[in-house]
């Protein structure tokens, strides 16, 4: 405990974002058009009109249509389309 306290502070001290040493995710909303999601886990679920992805800290769903994946890589994945509504169900506790 003692040390992740002091990870924190550190953390703090020398500004470096959460998302960054953690595994939260980070969601980047370009209009309707375009969502980045970093720090996912995997894709639960893909059609032209809706997309689930699964982070560690909960699913995120994506409702629209035309809907496409793009610049996948191991840490974030990029949605475009026309995007109607976004939700985010956690699966975890804070305190987790």
């Amino acid at each position: 405990m003692r040390k992740r306290n002091y990870a924190r502070k550190l953390d703090k001290l020398l500004e470096i974002p959460k998302e960054v040493y953690s595994n939260e995710p980070k969601i980047i909303i370009t209009g309707f058009d375009e969502l980045i999601i970093e720090n996912f886990k995997g894709i639960l679920e893909y059609e032209e009109f809706f997309v689930r992805i699964s982070t560690y800290i909960g699913i995120v769903s994506i409702n629209g249509y035309n809907l496409n994946l793009e610049n996948m890589s191991n840490d974030d994945i990029k949605v475009t389309g026309k995007i109607e509504s976004l939700d985010i169900e956690r699966t975890l506790d804070e305190g987790d």
